[in-house]
């Protein structure tokens, strides 16, 4: 019995002893960078590290440069960290319609770099048709609102009275 202690106790100390060395190990050098179009005018950037695929959590300097049809250029510019989340980063509206060359760079300590093509439209806005159905179907039960708030001052009126009606009968 105590050999089976003595084994379990050194494998528990040389899982200990490892563990600390891994996240500093994993969540270094290089990483690797998905670019891609928003679906409209913007870029999308995941960044992750190369060695294990976990997302990049601190801040990294990545830089977008774009060269589009006809000699269009766009860049460098800085990305900031989305609030997508973790490793994620967005460039905002910065492409014109068109076929775009996207190159996105991150200096070292974690370098990276990655180059798409992306094809900028322009962004789509929701109909107007849609968002006027939507307010009238709103308008259309809109008047339970106001059935519900008179069924609710109705009843406190009755419990008020109520209360009266009984003071008056047993007065203290």
């Amino acid at each position: 019995m105590s050999v089976i202690r003595l084994v379990a106790a050194l494998f528990a100390a040389a899982l200990l002893a490892l563990v600390p060395g891994l996240p500093a190990y994993a969540h270094d050098g290089p990483v690797t960078l998905d670019v891609a179009g928003d679906g409209a005018g913007g870029v999308t950037v995941r960044a992750v590290y190369t060695k294990d695929k976990h997302p990049v959590e601190q801040a990294v300097g990545l830089v977008l440069n774009a060269t589009g049809e006809g000699g269009r250029t766009v860049g460098p510019i800085q990305l900031n960290p989305s609030a997508e989340g973790r490793g994620f980063y967005s460039s905002g509206t910065v492409l014109t319609p068109g076929e775009w060359t996207v190159s996105v760079t991150s200096p070292a300590p974690h370098a990276g770099k990655a180059e798409v093509t992306v094809q900028a439209k322009v962004a789509q806005q929701r109909p107007p048709a849609a968002a006027d159905a939507r307010a009238a179907e709103a308008d259309r039960f809109g008047w339970l609102w106001w059935l519900g708030g008179g069924v609710l001052v109705i009843l406190a009126l009755g419990a008020i009275a109520q209360n009266r009606a009984v003071r008056a009968k047993n007065p203290t």
